[in-house]
């Protein structure tokens, strides 16, 4: 298991042969999550607040790898 920290939350993923799986994903005070999984092998987990987005992408092609990105408007 990872936990991916952003400034939105934090998510815990799984990652396995199969695919990756959400464990949890916890808002930071004033956000809210949700998630996106397309196929096995991409999860998105997006934490949303009035002025801010944290978006985790996890994915186990072409290994496994997670990435966070912050957007302020």
């Amino acid at each position: 298991m990872h936990t991916i920290a952003s400034q939105g939350g934090k998510a815990t993923v799984r990652f396995g042969s199969g695919g990756v799986c959400l464990i949890s994903a916890v808002p930071s005070q004033g956000f809210t999550a949700s998630t996106r999984q397309s196929a096995p092998q991409t999860l998105t987990v997006t934490f949303a607040a009035d002025r801010h987005r944290s978006e985790i992408t996890a994915s186990t092609e072409p290994s496994d790898r997670a990435s966070v990105r912050e957007t302020s408007f």
